[in-house]
């Protein structure tokens, strides 16, 4: 008596990381092109510390690019012969655009009002230990900003419900706050070691790290705060 096995055609592992690597190289071109205006932009702004503002401005088309790519990634096929992620990543476009700018611009703006501050640290005449404390709320807001926008991206909440959410994340599930640190320093590492353009041409890769660290913020979401 004898048994056979069959593989479908795209369901075996050098055609799941095929997908993968197209995947990850559609969302990453997509996701360039669609924060391209704001990137342009920044090449324009002079490094003067007076031209955060206009950095900022800049970089408001960058929130809805990384949420439409962190909705792609998430809602990514898995089977070489039924791959779409580009009209997936312009689905999540349409779909979080306007709730990520919610979120996105009021982040910008309290990151640039700390960055403003610390650059003119000494003119304010405060005590040196207030420039800690102003870099750790800015480091706490970049990891509530990373938690938001998954939330932002997967789920139909509104905005201050998301910003809770967020929120009470950062704490509740610490090694996903804790990945998202870990995404954030590299890519800080990367700009400040090599160019600043790296961390942007490695974004979907990022993306796809930060939705793996921050699967039981999801989870726990889905399960607990959704109908």
């Amino acid at each position: 008596m004898s048994t056979s096995t069959s593989v479908t055609f795209g369901e075996g592992v050098l055609s799941r990381a095929a997908a993968l690597i197209h995947t990850l190289v559609t969302v990453e071109a997509l996701l360039l092109a669609a924060a391209a205006p704001g990137l342009a932009g920044l090449l324009l702004v002079g490094p003067d510390p007076a031209n955060l503002p206009l950095a900022a401005l800049c970089l408001l088309p960058l929130g809805p690019a990384l949420s439409a790519a962190l909705y792609a990634l998430h809602h990514r096929d898995r089977d070489l012969t039924d791959l779409h992620p580009a009209r997936t990543y312009w689905r999540g476009w349409r779909l979080n655009a306007l709730p990520a700018l919610k979120l996105w611009t009021p982040l910008l703006a309290w990151l640039t009002v700390l960055a403003f501050t610390l650059t003119y640290f000494s003119a304010t005449g405060l005590p040196g230990w207030w420039a800690v404390l102003l870099a750790a709320v800015g480091a706490g807001s970049l990891l509530w900003g990373a938690h938001a926008l998954v939330l932002t991206s997967l789920f139909a909440f509104r905005t201050r419900d998301t910003a809770r959410l967020a929120a009470y994340f950062l704490f509740r599930h610490g090694r996903a706050t804790l990945g998202a640190a870990s995404l954030l320093v590299l890519a800080a590492g990367l700009t400040a070691l090599l160019t600043e353009a790296l961390p942007a041409l490695l974004a979907a890769p990022l993306l796809l790290s930060l939705l793996h660290s921050g699967r039981p913020v999801i989870a726990e979401t889905q399960e607990d705060f959704t109908a």
